[in-house]
């Protein structure tokens, strides 16, 4: 089922709204056979060996399903929930996927998992505990699901990412943010240690060497450099806004999307600011400052909420701006085109809460060009609402899968 609505004609401050993108632009496409699944977060990936899009949706407390979206039968798939699928036991428990899902260049699916904050760290008397997350891999060619083991005891992981040329994972563990990297070839794992305290940084992301990078306390980049095999800490922290609060700026980068083709890979902070980080293979690279996500006068430039970042066949930046209570229009959320060359930046979409609450997803893009996002929105609770499905304030969250693509009509 495909579903939409946006609405248009209002002038934001300080930005104009494009006329060319439209509804004809993007689908929202449903997870069948999961109907007390109710958030999706980073967990979203194109593997270009199968032309399939992999999604994780929880119901943020115990229960996973793992969907496939093959692009050329435009059909979504539940392959089977994560408890089952790698034969988990009760007291394994996991709450979410809060890694991005990535590929190694056979077509094998990587994945982590988390406990879940508010299950994880506050219901100490939970009969179970929280045992630890742990690395998943999906065979698809066989439908397959591997526990490759966890990093640590009782700890969460936030985020992975693969060096697709020896198959190592780099991932970050949550509350005590250990830099860990595990070669699945060998079963070996090795602890660099803490990069930081208090709110974790959710970010890594990889250059085309296979170097790792994340962020310590101060918001400097952090690499973990493949040819030394040590971790190298930028001289100065990103870049950020007049005024910026200490507590955003030690989360970090929020979101990214690389340019392959260009050598630079597009970021966002935690503090609104969009960058262009241009990698090099030893050493940290430099860092270009292409504005705000949003240019407005009502709310502080740091304060626009954006878990998601990706790049068009056309070179352009899309995003969407709104969740977690911060909206740069009263319960809207707004689609915004960024010309990284020009620094012009413009509305393309806006939608009201009902619609598009939040949107997460980095970097997914399939081979005809068109962009995927995980999206969720928030109706209050009716007769019609799945049973089971968790609320909040007489609210509920449903989540879908959003499928853009800026220079073409999508299919009906």
């Amino acid at each position: 089922m495909r579903f939409f609505h946006l609405f248009i004609g209002m002038c934001l401050t300080s930005v104009a709204l494009s006329q060319q993108i439209g509804e004809k632009n993007i689908q929202f496409i449903d997870y069948p056979d999961f109907p007390e699944g109710n958030s999706t977060w980073g967990d979203i990936g194109y593997n270009p060996v199968t032309d399939a899009v992999y999604i994780g949706v929880t119901n943020h407390k115990n229960k996973i399903g793992f969907y496939e979206y093959v692009v050329s039968k435009d059909q979504m798939t539940l392959k089977g929930f994560i408890n089952e699928l790698a034969h988990l036991r009760d007291f394994q428990w996991q709450g979410k996927i809060h890694s991005k899902i990535t590929f190694d260049e056979n077509g094998h699916v990587y994945f982590a998992t988390d406990g879940g904050e508010s299950r994880e760290e506050y219901l100490m008397n939970h009969p179970h505990g929280y045992y630890g997350g742990y690395f998943m891999k999906w065979d698809p060619e066989v439908e397959e699901m591997t526990n490759l083991g966890m990093t640590m005891p009782y700890e969460s992981i936030k985020n992975l990412d693969i060096d697709t040329q020896t198959g190592k994972i780099y991932a970050i563990t949550y509350p005590q943010v250990h830099f860990i990297i595990y070669d699945p070839n060998t079963n070996t794992m090795e602890d660099l240690g803490r990069l930081g305290s208090a709110h974790v940084p959710r970010m890594t992301f990889t250059d085309k060497w296979g170097n790792c990078y994340y962020v310590d306390w101060r918001q400097r980049l952090v690499k973990y450099e493949k040819s030394t095999g040590k971790l190298v800490f930028a001289r100065e922290s990103l870049p950020a806004f007049e005024g910026t609060p200490g507590e955003v700026i030690i989360t970090g980068i929020k979101s990214y999307t690389k340019d392959d083709a260009h050598d630079v890979i597009y970021l966002s902070t935690y503090g609104a600011k969009v960058l262009a980080f241009y990698p090099v293979k030893t050493g940290i690279g430099s860092v270009e400052e292409l504005g705000a996500l949003y240019d407005t006068e009502d709310i502080p430039l740091w304060k626009p909420h954006c878990p998601n970042m990706n790049l068009g066949l056309n070179g352009n930046l899309y995003y969407f701006i709104g969740g977690h209570g911060n909206y740069v229009k009263k319960d809207t959320t707004v689609m915004m085109e960024l010309n990284p060359k020009t620094k012009v930046k413009k509305v393309v979409m806006m939608f009201p809460t009902s619609e598009l609450s939040e949107v997460t997803g980095n970097g997914v893009r399939d081979s005809a060009g068109n962009l995927y996002f995980a999206g969720r929105k928030i109706r209050p609770k009716n007769a019609e609402t799945p049973e089971g499905l968790p609320s909040i304030d007489d609210k509920v969250s449903i989540p879908f899968m959003i499928q853009f693509n800026p220079e073409k009509e999508l299919n009906d």
